[in-house]
């Protein structure tokens, strides 16, 4: 599938999630390296679909169970799509070497100050998503640049998008 002139078959199976929350009423953002693929038609080597959709804004001090709005009916509409939970507390699935994991994006406001109804809307084969603009994902890494969580679970990776970024923002 081609999205804003770049290719990666991940992207088709994120159309395919999307397409089953835009049908729960979940219009979900696209996040992670597949999402900054699009943004920068750069190759950030994708390794699983990051899909925010909303929930408690406590994000990760919210009980597991109650982080994700709708959380019985997403994890329905991935099991209808063949994928497994694996991580409850990631919010992950599997399917085959596919992994989808789930965030919440009500955290992005206070988190790396992007305001919500910033966020684009897409529509592309009439589903409907979110997508960060390149400042936005900027914002995003210098944050998370700072979570020692995911700097460990990262490898530095984000580093070397907030430079890339940064170098393109000029």
């Amino acid at each position: 599938m081609k999205a804003y002139g770049y290719e990666n078959p991940k992207y088709s199976v994120f159309l395919s999630v999307a397409k089953q929350l835009n049908e729960c009423g979940i219009v979900p953002v696209l996040m992670g390296s597949l999402g900054l693929e699009i943004v920068t038609t750069k190759n950030w080597d994708v390794g699983d679909i990051d899909i925010h959709i909303p929930g408690d804004s406590r994000g990760w001090s919210a009980p597991v169970e109650e982080i994700i709005y709708q959380w019985e009916e997403v994890k329905k509409q991935l099991e209808g799509l063949g994928f497994s939970l694996v991580d409850l507390h990631e919010h992950a699935f599997e399917k085959g070497t596919l992994r989808v994991e789930f965030s919440v994006i009500d955290t992005l406001p206070e988190f790396a100050g992007i305001a919500l109804d910033d966020i684009k809307q897409i529509e592309d084969q009439e589903i409907r998503y979110r997508l960060l603009n390149a400042t936005q994902y900027y914002q995003l890494y210098q944050a998370s640049s700072k979570d020692s969580y995911r700097n460990q679970k990262n490898n530095q990776k984000d580093f070397a998008k907030i430079a890339y970024l940064a170098e393109h923002l000029k």
